[in-house]
Formats: structure tokens, C-alpha cells, sequence
């Protein structure tokens, strides 16, 4: 398996055509029988496995609206309407919610990134990962001018799923892209903060399920959202400054 830490986006008129797209993903261009060869169509770079969304050309400028993520993102949930339709470990969402906080400097540094940004967000109630991530994200965003979020559920959100997998190739929750004005994808979270996914996938196929999870829900009792604040922003600020980071996983083959 190949992983993408980060990569250049180029966000001229002169950006090249040839890389597959997670709007090609969305519009059904790549059915799901054919994801796994999708691999074949990404640009690699120093043994990377790097999906890019370039910017289009238009009549009118450089950048041409992606309407289809924008779409997507218009018809997913606030997370104060998420919120209030959760039913599975609703105690624990709303809970995280009362009580979730964001470090004031986080806050300073996404403000400094001007511009208007969007969080796609692919999440259930029943996913525990989502729990303790997505409160954050809404904190952060609440906090921040020009940078909003929506819920959608993975039945709608799959094809974005698909085309950011987690370490080990699978679909997961939550998923976290970023769109920038134009509704380019320009950033990715997938699952989990860095930290504790960087962890569990070196561990993944060496401890029982439940010493993983174990790890897992350790890690968010101590961090208490301060990674997935901080991934974030730093996503955010590298998208202001035409970088696009994504660390994720390819399709099983």
C-alpha cells in the first residue's frame, strides 16, 4: 500500500488535466467494480500515491465552481441539525458537544487563513470515531468566519468516501474534506487525528481488536480533541497557502 502525506496544488490556469478527480468518483465515471484500478490513474511521485482535484478553467476566470461537491456539501446537515436527529450514542454526542472546546491560538491561526472554506464532513451517529472528532470540527468552525460545515450520511457520501480511504483501504467515518471557495477538494482527514492513526495502522495487523480499540479510546480520553482541531487547521493553513494535504490508503486489490 501507498500513502500520500502531501502534495502540491497547483491553483493556476496552467494546471495539468491528466489526474483523476473526486468529482469523477462522484458523477458515477468510475463505477465501484472499478475503484481498485483507480490506482493506475493517480500520480505518483517519489513512490506516493497521490490524488489530485485541479482547478478548471473558465470564461470567466482561472477556477470554475466544482458544483457537484458544492451540491453534495449544500445537502448535508448543520451539525446542530445533526445533532438533534442523532439516536445512536446520542448521550455521548450531545455530551461532547456541551462540552467540547477549541484552544484559543487554533482559533487565532484559522482566522489568519482569510478566504471562505467549507468541511465536508461523511459521518453516522453510531461511529465512535465520528463522536470524537465532528464536536470539534463545529466548535472550530463556530469560531471561525468564513469556515463552515456540513454532515453527510455515508449513503450519500460514498463515492467521497471512496476516494478518501483510510490508511488501510477501507471506507470510513469520519471523513474530512475541504473545499475552498470554488468547491475544490483541497484537503482530507480520514477516521482519525493524525497521532492515533498514524499509530493504529502500524499496529493494526499485530494486536487483537481489542487491545486496538483500547489504544484508540485511550487516546481520545487524554487528547480530548485537541488533534483533530490541530490537523485542521494546519490543513486549512496549508490550503491558504496552495497546498493540499491528504494522508490516505488505496483500494484493496
Amino acid at each position: 500500500m501507498k500513502l500520500s502525506n502531501s502534495y502540491a496544488a497547483n491553483r493556476t490556469c496552467s494546471t495539468a488535466s491528466a489526474r483523476l478527480t473526486t468529482t469523477a468518483l462522484i458523477l458515477g465515471l468510475l463505477t465501484s467494480a472499478s475503484i481498485p484500478d483507480t490506482a493506475q490513474a493517480l500520480t505518483r511521485t517519489e513512490g506516493l500515491a497521490v490524488v489530485s482535484s485541479p482547478l478548471r478553467a473558465s470564461a470567466g476566470g482561472c477556477a470554475s465552481t466544482d458544483s457537484t461537491l458544492l451540491k453534495l456539501y449544500e445537502s448535508g446537515q448543520t451539525f446542530e441539525e445533526f445533532l438533534a436527529a442523532t439516536k445512536a450514542r446520542r448521550e455521548g454526542w450531545h455530551g461532547k458537544a456541551d462540552s467540547a472546546a477549541v484552544a484559543m491560538g487554533l482559533i487565532e491561526r484559522a482566522r489568519a487563513v482569510k478566504g471562505d472554506w467549507k468541511l465536508l464532513v461523511i459521518a453516522i451517529d453510531r461511529c465512535g470515531d465520528s463522536m470524537n472528532s465532528v464536536p470539534y470540527l463545529a466548535k472550530l468552525a463556530a469560531n471561525v468566519p468564513g469556515l463552515d460545515l456540513r454532515i453527510v450520511l455515508p449513503d450519500q457520501g460514498k463515492a467521497v468516501q471512496a476516494a478518501h480511504r483510510s490508511m488501510d483501504g477501507r471506507l470510513a467515518t469520519p471523513t474530512i474534506v475541504l473545499l475552498d471557495s470554488f468547491g475544490n477538494d483541497v484537503g482530507c482527514i480520514v477516521e482519525l487525528p493524525a497521532e492515533i492513526r498514524r499509530w493504529a495502522h502500524a499496529v493494526r495487523s499485530t494486536v487483537i481488536s481489542d487491545s486496538l480499540h483500547a489504544g484508540i479510546r485511550d487516546f481520545y480520553l487524554r487528547d480530548k480533541g485537541s488533534g483533530i482541531a490541530t490537523e485542521t487547521v494546519e490543513m486549512l493553513e496549508a490550503a491558504g497557502s496552495h497546498r493540499s494535504v491528504c494522508e490516505r490508503g488505496e483500494a484493496a486489490r
